[in-house]
């Protein structure tokens, strides 16, 4: 037989952190994608393909 579990099966959070449910803002989400991004366009050249991109997306909208 399978061991059943009762309860809600959460652990208590000494400090207060962030939930196990993943309830965080989606500007914290940005605030941490954000220099991550920038990071890696720096680290490997990206500036000139995203220039370019833009640039391509801005003709097809026709700006």
């Amino acid at each position: 037989m399978a061991t059943q579990f009762t309860g809600t099966g959460r652990r208590h959070r000494p400090f207060g952190g962030q939930s196990p449910t993943g309830d965080r803002h989606p500007a914290v989400a940005l605030a941490i994608a954000v220099p991550c991004a920038v990071l890696l366009l720096a680290l490997f050249g990206g500036w000139e393909q995203l220039a370019t991109q833009a640039r391509a997306v801005a003709d097809l909208i026709g700006r």
